[in-house]
C-alpha cells in the first residue's frame, strides 16, 4: 500500500506544494510545529532515510537546501532547522522548520493554528522563490 506521502505526490491527497522535480517533492506540513514547517520527500518510496542510495540522498539534500533558502526569505526566523525523525510516516522525509530558538524543533510544542488561506499563500510565495 502506498504511503500517505506517495498519495500526496500522486495528487490523490491535496497538499500545499512548494516545488518538485523528477525525484523530490516539497510541501507544507498540514500540522506544523511552527508556521512554515515544510516536508521534503523523495518520490521514491523508501521507509528509512539512510536506505536511499548516495546519489539520491545527495540530490534530496541539495533540493532541501534550495527549499530552505526560499522558505527563509518568506518566514520570519533566525534560520531553518533540519530534522530527520522518520517515525511518523514510513516514507523518508526531511523536516524544514523555521526557528527562533532550538525549542522550535520540538514535536511536543503546541501546534499553531494556521488557516488554509495562509498555507496556500505561503506555499505560493516560497514556490516563486525556489530556484
Amino acid at each position: 500500500m502506498a504511503s500517505i506521502f506517495s498519495r500526496i505526490i500522486a495528487g490523490e491527497i491535496p497538499s500545499f506544494k512548494i516545488a518538485e522535480d523528477e525525484r523530490c517533492f516539497a510541501f507544507l506540513d498540514i500540522n506544523p510545529i511552527v508556521f512554515g514547517h515544510t516536508l521534503v520527500i523523495p518520490k521514491k518510496e523508501v521507509d528509512y532515510y539512510f536506505d536511499l542510495d548516495d546519489e539520491y540522498l545527495s540530490h534530496l539534500n541539495v533540493f532541501a537546501k534550495k527549499i530552505a533558502h526560499a522558505l527563509r526569505q518568506e518566514v520570519d526566523c533566525i534560520r531553518i532547522g533540519v530534522m530527520i525523525a522518520g517515525l511518523e510516516v514510513p516514507h523518508a522525509h526531511i523536516h524544514l522548520v523555521p526557528m527562533q530558538s532550538i525549542g522550535d524543533l520540538s514535536f511536543r510544542n503546541p501546534r499553531p493554528e494556521v488557516s488554509k488561506e495562509a498555507m496556500k499563500e505561503l506555499a505560493e510565495r516560497v514556490s516563486k522563490r525556489f530556484k
